[in-house]
C-alpha cells in the first residue's frame, strides 16, 4: 500500500538496528486518513471472506481494527494485556511474548465476546515473530471460532512471523513489508 510505504520512508525512524519507530502516524499519534485507507485496503483484500468479528490485541492494533471494522460493519474485540477489576473471570487466555517490550503478557478475551459461531479477521499493527497473532489464534481455537485471515499494517519480512502465520494455514495480508534495515534506513519489499 503506497501511502503507508511513503509514511514509513518519510516519517519512520530506525532504532537500534531492528526496531522501526512509527509513533508519529501509527501507534502513538494516529493518522486517521492513513487508517481509513488501510481499512479500505483490508476490506478489499478480504472482501470474499465471511467475517463477523475483528480481533486484535491492545493497544496499537485497536485503532486500525476499529477503522477496518467500519468497512466490514462488524464489532471489534481486543485481547487485554492488563485486565481491570471489571473484567469477567470467565476468559480465554494465552501467553504472548512481546518483541518490542521483551516480556511475556497473559492476554485475555472474555468468553462472552468470542464463540464457535465467529468468523474472525485478526488485525494488528506489526508482525515480527508472530507471537501476538499466535496468541490470538490460540484464543480463537479455544473458543472454536474460525480465523478467516490475518491483516497486518507492517510486517518485518526478515523475521519469522510471516512463515509462522503461513505454517498455521492462515492467509496473511501485510500492507507494507520491510526487507531489512541498512545504515539507519528502511528497505521495503
Amino acid at each position: 500500500m503506497q501511502l503507508l510505504k511513503e509514511k514509513i520512508m518519510t516519517e519512520g525512524k530506525v532504532i537500534g538496528g531492528d526496531i522501526l519507530k512509527v509513533d508519529g502516524f501509527l501507534n502513538h499519534q494516529m493518522d486517521i486518513h492513513l487508517f481509513n485507507e488501510m481499512g479500505k485496503e483490508f476490506k478489499r483484500r478480504f472482501q470474499y471472506k465471511e467475517i463477523n468479528k475483528i480481533l486484535t490485541i491492545e493497544s496499537s492494533g485497536i485503532g486500525i481494527a476499529c477503522i477496518t471494522a467500519q468497512y466490514f460493519d462488524v464489532p471489534v474485540v481486543f485481547a487485554k494485556k492488563h485486565p481491570g477489576a471489571n473484567m469477567s473471570k470467565d476468559v480465554y487466555q494465552s501467553q504472548v511474548y512481546s518483541f518490542t517490550k521483551k516480556q511475556y503478557y497473559s492476554i485475555k478475551v472474555s468468553r462472552e465476546f468470542v464463540n464457535s459461531h465467529d468468523k474472525i479477521l485478526i488485525i494488528d499493527d506489526f508482525l515480527a515473530n508472530g507471537n501476538a497473532v499466535k496468541g490470538l489464534v490460540d484464543i480463537c481455537n479455544q473458543a472454536g471460532a474460525k480465523v478467516q485471515g490475518v491483516g497486518i499494517a507492517i510486517e518485518k519480512g526478515f523475521q519469522k512471523g510471516g512463515s509462522v502465520i503461513e505454517d498455521l494455514g492462515l492467509r496473511l495480508e501485510s500492507l507494507a513489508v520491510i526487507e531489512g534495515f541498512a545504515d539507519g534506513k528502511v528497505i521495503l519489499r
